[in-house]
């Protein structure tokens, strides 16, 4: 079990590199520029990180309006007013492609697998050594990677130059994690979210910073927890982070550039820190010890 975490985050680098070599970036990149209107894009688990961070960068590369949103929200939200679905899905193949498509706007899937379905934009990407993992590493960071080369303009360089560890040291035994994020830093939150919860290591509970202002500290305030913060160095930052110097005794920041890279580097930074967390637990988030409702549940 501990072998496969190990072993998960010493390919995870060359993984992504392979990734990106080998996939057609071309045609995957020409797919994602025809996406020109409005756009719903779609995922679950790790897939909802790439779902979240594909939305940016099709807001900000194509210019268009374009929001992630969980595949059973398809059954309620009005998607009238959008054009195209962008399901992400590492198997391409789940109840939740069937629900991102089950309408009549025009239907795209980025995965691994390719889709014979005519009436679907595949976007298929390459991933020759497919990792064994409850939690998704390099299922999350390969598409991740090939939707910022797509944002780059191809400068594949770039992106490889932003994967390097971070180290961290902190004491694990408080189990509730604060996140503190934002829109610009949300990708890495999402995976934070997400992976600390479906790994067993801890109670994450993700804070909007503007939101944190009116009234959410109560929590703090009753409960010893870890504070992780998304820091983007604005003038609220600055703010929050010499109060919470008063508030928390673990404070662990994880400082984010600008932009597009700054969002998919924080990412990086944040798998190394549940391997941190995982590691100081003598847990593993590749081969979870998890409850048998998830075999009957894990279909949906």
């Amino acid at each position: 079990m501990e072998k496969n975490v190990k072993e998960n985050f010493e390919k995870l680098e060359e993984r992504v590199k392979n990734g990106l070599n080998d996939s057609d970036l071309e045609r995957i990149s020409y797919g994602l520029k025809t996406l020109d209107k409005e756009t719903l894009v779609s995922g679950v688990g790790g897939s909802s990180v790439v779902s979240t961070f594909a939305a940016k960068v099709l807001s900000k590369k194509n210019n268009i309006i374009a929001e992630s949103i969980e595949p059973r929200d398809f059954k309620y939200k009005n998607i009238n007013n959008y054009h195209n679905v962008l399901a992400c899905s590492y198997s391409g193949n789940n109840y939740g492609v069937e629900l991102s498509f089950l309408n009549n706007l025009k239907h795209y899937l980025l995965s691994s697998k390719e889709n014979n379905d005519p009436n679907i934009y595949d976007l298929t990407y390459t991933c020759n050594d497919p990792e064994k993992s409850f939690i998704s590493l390099a299922a999350t960071l390969i598409p991740c990677s090939i939707l910022l080369n797509y944002y780059l303009d191809g400068k594949t360089k770039e992106v490889l130059e932003l994967f390097e560890e971070k180290k961290y040291d902190f004491d694990t035994s408080i189990p509730i994690y604060e996140i503190f994020s934002g829109y610009d830093t949300n990708t890495s939150a999402k995976y934070l979210e997400s992976t600390i919860t479906e790994s067993g290591i801890g109670i994450p509970i993700v804070h909007d910073k503007y939101s944190f202002c009116h009234g959410r500290s109560t929590l703090s305030k009753n409960f010893n927890s870890i504070c992780i913060y998304l820091n983007t160095k604005e003038e609220l930052d600055n703010l929050l982070l010499e109060e919470f110097k008063k508030l928390y005794d673990n404070l662990i920041i994880i400082d984010v550039e600008k932009g597009l890279k700054g969002d998919y580097k924080a990412l990086i930074d944040a798998m190394f820190l549940t391997k941190y967390i995982a590691d100081k637990k003598t847990m593993d988030i590749s081969g979870v010890d998890y409850h048998p409702i998830v075999k009957k549940l894990y279909k949906y």
